[in-house]
Formats: structure tokens, sequence, C-alpha cells
């Protein structure tokens, strides 16, 4: 596996200021926290700077007033600036809590995104969680239904994560419960959630307890937070006695129903709603009210076995989206010099003729393409139309109703874990997961 530690550092809060105003706060020792006088013309300003962010002006700071209201002031050459008090190291000191016999044993495993956050009372910004068990500390109820332990793995945004990292998530995750964990949650950015959700699914082939995914559409400095709402369903599902990979987010609006995915059918169909997550072309695994009651189809049962982990992966896989005017030119090489290539085509499963030669040029030479749809519903049927059956002469599979983004991990995972490129075909085709069905599924 690659070392990608170095890659794993937390982007600063301050990115989006401009070179020169950059420039004037790092000579000045300035940064989130410090307590300034900012002199602009006639007007003075006494605060705390605010985390900057990419949706202010780039010569623009955020001060906290004492009045507790937030001001920006735009810098430029002629404003003063006059460092007041550095801010203290802040500790947030975790508690030791004694476990409570009969309860199940639930392991929460850190990973970084809008969830792992907290608000810092003394400037008022959000930042990091320093350790997962502050994640815990601000939702007690959990410690009322499961004896709750926390770790962090890593501390990233979403669309940072690698193949490594769920490398190392899998095998923390099979860690934990073969060390006796009733269950693991694992708080994640929904950006890519599910992918990381899908990836573990295929390197935990017959996990034994619940894992669920579980993020946060809206920090926790607002009024309308799904964070903490969202745990607590997580951490009642866990206690539920079923078995797998699941995303557990909210079903509506409100905080009173929750929706529980199946891992390798979930997907993020809204930027900010908190509803944002849906199963595609599958039903909830279960449902969840907001006293707890959960209504769950038939669902594998938690065993004492062991959980095994299976985290080959081979990252020479690409996902393309069929576009009109796609041209073979600058996609030739792509093709040629990958072991896997996933398309999400059109209705069907369809791509432009002129490009299936390409196409069947790589297939010969080994590489594995696969066709989805980038309509979602429905699945993709290469037998209706000429174009689709002159795919499957060039070589190309099809995966039924299987999600792009799924059908990309498992190809990763299907060749690195096949002898050659015919049977990771034959594990494409086979369902492993509850990632492809024959049925259709309407859409509500």
């Amino acid at each position: 596996m690659r070392n990608n530690k170095n890659k794993r550092k937390e982007i600063s809060a301050s990115v989006s200021y401009s070179a020169a105003l950059k420039k004037k706060l790092s000579s000045l020792g300035v940064k989130d926290g410090t307590r300034v006088v900012l002199t602009s013309g006639k007007d003075e300003y006494n605060g705390v700077v605010m985390p900057h962010h990419d949706f202010s002006d780039p010569d623009v700071m955020v001060l906290k007033l004492k009045s507790g209201y937030n001001v920006g002031i735009r810098v430029d050459k002629d404003t003063k600036i006059e460092v007041v008090e550095q801010p203290k190291a802040s500790e947030r000191k975790e508690k030791e809590v004694k476990k409570t016999p009969g309860l199940p044993n639930i392991v929460l495993i850190g990973t970084g995104g809008t969830i792992a956050s907290f608000v810092d009372y003394r400037t008022g910004a959000v930042r990091p969680a320093l350790s997962a068990a502050q994640m815990v500390d601000a939702v007690p109820a959990m410690r009322e239904i499961a004896n709750v332990s926390a770790k962090v793995l890593f501390s990233i945004f979403s669309e940072n994560m690698t193949v490594g990292h769920w490398q190392e998530l899998a095998k923390a995750v099979a860690e934990e419960i073969n060390n006796g964990a009733d269950g693991v949650i694992i708080p994640h950015g929904t950006d890519t959630m599910g992918y990381t959700a899908a990836a573990l699914s295929f390197m935990l082939p017959d996990v034994t307890k619940p894992v669920v995914l579980v993020g946060a559409q809206r920090s926790s400095d607002r009024p309308s937070s799904d964070a903490y709402s969202n745990l607590m369903a997580a951490t009642r599902f866990c206690n539920s006695g079923n078995a797998g990979i699941f995303v557990v987010m909210h079903e509506t609006l409100g905080d009173d129903k929750f929706a529980v995915h199946t891992g390798t059918r979930v997907r993020k169909m809204h930027t900010s709603r908190r509803d944002s997550f849906r199963s595609i072309n599958a039903p909830l695994a279960a449902k969840i009210d907001e006293k707890g009651k959960i209504d769950s189809s038939d669902l594998p049962k938690s065993s004492k076995k062991k959980t095994t982990v299976k985290t080959d992966m081979e990252e020479n896989v690409v996902l393309l989206q069929y576009y009109p005017g796609m041209s073979a030119d600058k996609f030739k090489d792509i093709f040629k010099n990958t072991k896997g290539v996933v398309i999400a085509g059109t209705g069907l499963g369809h791509v432009n003729s002129l490009l299936i030669p390409m196409i069947k040029d790589a297939c010969d030479a080994g590489t594995v393409v696969v066709m989805t749809s980038q309509c979602l519903n429905g699945q993709t049927n290469l037998n209706v139309y000429d174009n689709g059956r002159d795919l499957i002469s060039a070589g190309v599979i099809s995966v039924n109703d299987m999600l792009p983004e799924t059908a990309y991990v498992k190809l990763m995972w299907a060749l690195a874990n096949s002898k050659n490129a015919d049977e990771a075909k034959r594990i494409m085709k086979s369902p492993l997961a509850g990632e492809m069905g024959q049925r259709r599924t309407e859409d509500v």
C-alpha cells in the first residue's frame, strides 16, 4: 500500500487570502484566533480573527467583535493591523467513561468531514475535531444506549480520500470487530461517502457486525446541524443486530426520520439538503424514527464469526462519463494504458459508434471495459439497439443496475482479486454485496 501520510494534511482555513494579505498577516504573526486592532481610515475595530473561507473576498478579514457580532473589513496597503493577543492553546480533554454492563460495545472511527467539527466558543469558529471522542462527548445520549469508544484514523476532507485510506479503514474496521466490537460507526465527509461505503463492502466481504458510515450536511455551528441526530440514528442502528456496510443519513428535512442505505446502492443527490442521500435501484435497508424504532428489511444478522478483510485494489482503473462529441483520439491512450475502464454511457448504456473500434482494441489488449448508465435509475441493456450489440461484440460487459461509482470501486477490487481479465469480468457480473440486481425498482 502506498504511503499517503504526507498527503493527509488539513487544508488551512486561510488558504483563500490574497497573496499580499497572506504576506502581511504572516509578517505580523496573525492567525485564526489572534486578537487584533484593525484601523481602516477613521474606523477602528478590535476583535478576534475568524477563519477565512473561499466565499469571502481574498482581501477581506473577518473579526469577531466583543459584542459577539462578526464584521468583514477590506484590507489594503493603508490598513493598519496591531496584534493585541495571541490565542492560547485550546485543549479539549477527553472524559474517561466507564462501560455500562449489558450495553453493546460500539467503536467510532473518525475520518474527518463536516460531522467531525466542533464550535470553538472562544472564537466562534468551526474547527476539525481533535479527537473522535469529542464527537461522542457532544452527543451524550449515545452513551445511554451503548458503550462508545472512539479513535481518529485520519482527519481529512472526503474529496481527499484515496484507495490507501479505504484500505487502512477496512483493516481498522476488521480489527475492531474481531477484537469484540458489536458495531462500528464511521463519521465521514458526505461528498465521497458512497465511494468509501462501496469500497468497504467489497473489502469486507463477510463482515459479521454492523458498520455504519454517517455524515452531516450542516456543520455543528449551525442551528440546523444534522450531525447529532445522524450520530444517534447510527448508534441505534448499530444496536439492531444486523450485519453489513450501511450509510445512515436523514430521510427527510426534519429530525424525525432517518434512512439506512445499503453501502453499494447509495448516492448523494443534492449538494446541501439534509435528505440528500438516496438509495438507487434498491429499497432502503431500514428506516429509523426519532424514538429509535427501526423498520428494516430482511438483513443479515450479526454473528461471532471472524471478519476477513481483502484490501487488494488495482488502481490503474478510470471512470469516464460519455458525452456527445467524445473523441477517440483524446481517450485512446487512456483505454490503451489502463487495466480497467468504467463508462457511464447514455440511456441503456451507449456511446458514439465511432468510439467502438477504439474500445474493441482496448478489450482485445486485455483492458476490462464495463458499461453503466448515467441515468442512474434503471438497468443497462446492450441487447436492445445495434450500438449496444456492437459494444458486446467489442468485448464490453454491462452490470445491470449498478451505480457507476460502485462499478468503478468494484472493478478495482475485481482486477486485484482475480488471475486474469476473464475472471475479473465474471466477478463484475456476479452480485457480491447487494450492488446489482435483476429487478427494476421504481424511484419514488
